[in-house]
């Protein structure tokens, strides 16, 4: 053994050269675990320190480098750092078509990350061009069948799914999904993503009984294959209890979502992203339930763990910010909700760019909250804004681009702006009916907004005929008990209100509000809304003093959900105050 001590030049340097490999694989191995813990600081930390070690060993273009590149950028990627992952993954990509050739699997995989960044800044033509050109190579180089080809079709149908292409996602998602049931098996994880994936794109579509069922095979097979506390199946749960969420089966969302939350504390840790996820899930759930405080405690919690976890700049940490945002903009506390959509919309234009989809969201908020206030010209700036920016970026027929529309059409409609509100609300019907299809929810929900304007501008027919065939597609559609039915019932009954046809708004009312509570819950702000329009009918009927009791019933409920500082409470508080002077006269 005197040679390995003493020697100057060969099994000394081998042993030290075997010791620097395998300390570098060993750190390789921990900032890869840094990562899947969502620890991305400290994964950035030794992914730099890799990368400069592999760029002395192996030079700037070596396979190892390029290597820890990639992953560097998937650091950025994941911390919403766009464009120093940009920088990273064309450097890459560049280097990997020199070195390895331009159908070289390692190229391909380069060209499929960058394309996905392109994808997170919304940049969807860009990434759809690298992604056709990954998805065709690979056919042609690995097989139509290869895992890594299926992935590349994978991630086109996500881009289409991305610009509201639904038909041109499902048709890869099924051919992606029949595919790896063939190949890999039908329990196979990958096999299990796509068939998510084509769940994910029937919820967007609203076809919320197809996405249910396969979401509920994902998350069986999941359990037996992964496991219960499998990332993959909690992932799965969470999946299930957004379409719950969409149906308005907040009860069973809700318990889904606070099983995928605990588990997630104990098996990722209470500061993983998809943890904090998870809790931003449960807080949306209370959210539509109104129970605004649950909510609120929830949102701030994700909000601060995730400014200290990721960063105040953070894609993720600016979104929980827009959530808390949406919870005082419901509880009427607009000057909170406004503070903070100021905030994260000038964050987000220096972050993500003034263009991007998240920063347009956050201007559509800010002007919602304008809206709210009586702030129309700011509002409409905003909105118009948006539009444009929008019609740019994602295309005139986006349904991103026609919620803006109806947006601003909202605003024309507050403003007394009858024609203008018309003009936009029948375009963005017409498109929605075109793109999405009739009965689609977006669909309905535009078939509505013109409905309104029609009611406002005294239209009653042809309002009274768009509520009608809103309410009975929607019984088909969505369910009798559905939220958005029970909406479209009590929007018909306004029309027959104000036509003065009392028995047929009461007979409507009566139904909505005891299903609201059945299932929303006696106490739930849709709820209260029906007693308080219901108590208006009575009045009208000259029923003073059953409308007196139940207005008392509202405003009591009212004030103690909401608070006595919320429009709603006081409007209720107010007609009270009124009826009992001409009660008590």
């Amino acid at each position: 053994m005197r040679y390995l001590v003493t020697g100057s030049n060969g099994w000394p340097n081998i042993c030290r050269m075997c010791f620097q490999i395998i300390t570098t694989r060993i750190e390789d191995f921990g900032s890869n675990c840094l990562f899947i813990d969502g620890r991305y600081q400290e994964a950035e930390v030794l992914y730099r320190k890799l990368m400069t070690i592999y760029q002395e060993k192996a030079g700037p273009q070596g396979r190892s480098t390029l290597r820890s590149m990639a992953n560097l950028a998937s650091t950025y990627r994941n911390q919403g750092r766009w464009n120093e992952a940009e920088k990273l993954e064309v450097q890459v990509m560049e280097a990997s078509k020199i070195v390895l050739g331009a159908e070289h699997p390692s190229t391909l995989t380069s060209m499929a990350n960058l394309a996905s960044t392109y994808r997170n800044q919304g940049r969807w033509n860009e990434a759809e061009k690298l992604e056709v050109q990954v998805m065709e190579t690979r056919k042609t180089v690995q097989g139509a069948e290869h895992p890594s080809t299926l992935t590349s079709i994978a991630n086109l149908a996500s881009t289409y799914r991305n610009q509201g292409r639904w038909n041109e996602a499902e048709k890869l998602e099924v051919q992606v999904m029949e595919t790896r049931k063939t190949v890999q098996g039908a329990e196979h994880p990958d096999t299990l993503t796509s068939i998510a994936n084509l769940a994910s794109t029937y919820r967007n579509q609203g076809r919320w009984n197809e996405a249910e069922k396969l979401e509920v095979q994902v998350m069986e097979t999941s359990k037996t294959v992964q496991g219960a506390e499998h990332p993959d199946t909690l992932t799965s749960m969470a999946n299930l209890a957004s379409t719950y969420r969409n149906q308005g089966r907040w009860n069973e969302a809700e318990k889904l979502e606070v099983q995928v939350m605990e588990t997630r504390k104990t098996v990722q840790g209470a500061e993983h992203p998809s943890t904090l996820t998870s809790m931003a899930n449960l807080a949306s759930t209370y959210w539509n339930q109104g129970r605004w405080n649950e909510a609120e405690k929830l949102d701030v919690q994700v909000m601060e763990t995730r400014k200290t976890v990721l960063g105040a700049e953070h894609p993720s940490t600016l979104t929980s910010m827009a959530n808390l945002a949406s919870t005082y903009w419901n509880q009427g506390r607009w000057n909170e909700a406004e503070k903070l959509e100021v905030q994260v919309m000038e964050t987000s234009k220096i972050v993500l760019g003034a263009e991007h989809p998240s920063t347009l969201t956050s201007m559509a908020n800010l002007a919602s909250t304008y809206r709210n206030q009586g702030r129309w010209n700011e509002a409409e700036k905003l909105e118009v804004q948006v539009i444009e920016t929008s019609k740019t970026v994602l295309g005139a027929k986006h349904p991103d681009t026609l919620t803006s529309m109806a947006n601003l059409a909202s605003t024309y409609r507050n403003q007394g702006r009858w024609n203008e509100a018309e003009k936009l609300e029948v375009q963005v019907m017409e498109t929605s009916k075109t793109m999405l299809g009739a009965e689609h929810p977006d669909t309905l929900t535009s078939m509505a907004n013109l409905a309104s304007t029609y009611r406002y501008q005294g239209r009653w027919n042809e309002a009274e005929k768009l509520d009608v065939q809103v309410m009975e597609t929607s019984k088909i559609v969505q369910g009798a008990e559905h939220p958005d039915t029970l909406t479209s019932m009590a929007n018909l009954a306004s029309t027959y209100r104000n036509q003065g046809r009392w028995n047929e708004a009461e007979k409507l009312e009566v139904q909505v509000m005891e299903t609201s509570k059945t299932v929303l819950g006696a106490e739930h702000p849709d709820t209260l809304a029906r007693m308080n329009n219901l108590a208006l009918t009575w009045k009208s009927q000259g029923k003073l003093q059953n409308a007196l009791a139940l207005m008392k019933q509202c405003s009591d409920l009212r004030n103690r959900v909401l608070g006595p500082s919320h429009p709603h409470s006081k409007s209720s508080s107010r007609a009270l105050s009124d009826w009992m002077v001409e009660y008590n006269a």
